[in-house]
C-alpha cells in the first residue's frame, strides 16, 4: 500500500538527504524504519505524507501519486509527526469537530467516533480542557484520536512513543497491534529497539540516507553474526556509517 521507489532528496546541490531509498509496506504489516537522529527518517516520512516532494524516484500510495492525486492520498493515510502542535487554546472536542468537518465524517457518525477514540485513550475527562494545561502524554493520545479520525487504511507514525511515560506507551504499542490486525498498512519510524522489536513485521535499518539493511528482527541478528537485535544494530551501523 505504500511503495518507494528509488527515492532520493537534497536540499541543496552538494547535500544528498535521502539516497536511493526503496520499500514496500503492504497491508496489515507494521513496517519500522529505525536510525539514528539524522538518518533522514522524518525527511522520508514527510515525502510520504506527501508534505515534501523527492528529488527524483516515485512515492506510490495505494496506488496513487501525489503529483495526480494528491487529495485522495490525504483521504487514505493518517500521519503523527513526532512534533506535536495542537492549537494549545483550543479543547479536544473542538479539535475533533474541526478535523471531522475537514474529513466530512457525517454527523451520526461523529459522536460515536469521539466515544470511542476518547474512552479508548482517557481523554473524555479532559474533553473540555484547553489544550496547554494538558500533559504530554495526553497532547499526544489526542493527537494519534485525531490523525486516524477517518479511519485511514494506511498509518504513517514518526516516534509516536517518543517522550511518553511507561503506560501511554503501552496504550499506543497496543493501539497499532489492534490496527495492524484490522488490515490497516502501518509505517512506524523509531529508534527505540524494544517497539521496533515488539511492533515492527519487517525493519529496515537507515543510515545516512540509506537503507543499509532490511528484514525481521530474526533475520537481521542472523544477518549481523550477534546474538541480540541491539547488538545487529549497532554492528550494522558501525559497519555502514561514514563519519
Amino acid at each position: 500500500m505504500i511503495k518507494l521507489v528509488d527515492v532520493h532528496k537534497s536540499y541543496t546541490k552538494d547535500k544528498e538527504t535521502i539516497k536511493g531509498v526503496s520499500f514496500e509496506v503492504k497491508k496489515g504489516e507494521i513496517f519500522g524504519l529505525l536510525g539514528p537522529n539524522g538518518a533522514g527518517k522524518t525527511t522520508l516520512m514527510q515525502m510520504i505524507a506527501t508534505l515534501m516532494k523527492p528529488t527524483s524516484g516515485q512515492v506510490i500510495i495505494d496506488g496513487l501519486t501525489a503529483d495526480k492525486d494528491i487529495l485522495e492520498i490525504h483521504k487514505r493515510i493518517g500521519f503523527l509527526t513526532n512534533e506535536i502542535k495542537l492549537d494549545p487554546m483550543s479543547t479536544p472536542n473542538n479539535l475533533f469537530n474541526f478535523f471531522a468537518e475537514l474529513y466530512d465524517i457525517p454527523e451520526n457518525e461523529l459522536k460515536d467516533r469521539r466515544d470511542e477514540s476518547f474512552a479508548r485513550f482517557g481523554i473524555s475527562p479532559f474533553a473540555d480542557k484547553r489544550i496547554n494545561e494538558l500533559s504530554t502524554g495526553m497532547k499526544q493520545k489526542i493527537s494519534i484520536a485525531i490523525s486516524l479520525i477517518h479511519n485511514p487504511p494506511i498509518i504513517i507514525f514518526d516516534e509516536p512513543t517518543n517522550g511518553l511515560d511507561i503506560l501511554t506507551s503501552k496504550q499506543v504499542t497496543d493501539y497499532l497491534k489492534e490496527l495492524k490486525e484490522q488490515g490497516h498498512a502501518i509505517l512506524l519510524s523509531t529508534h527505540i529497539f524494544s517497539v521496533a522489536e515488539e511492533l515492527c513485521d519487517d525493519i529496515a535499518i537507515l543510515v545516512d540516507g540509506k537503507i543499509v539493511a532490511q528484514g525481521s528482527v530474526e533475520e537481521l541478528v542472523r544477518q549481523s553474526g550477534t546474538e541480540t537485535f541491539e547488538k545487529a544494530f549497532f554492528k550494522i551501523y558501525v559497519e555502514n556509517h561514514k563519519e
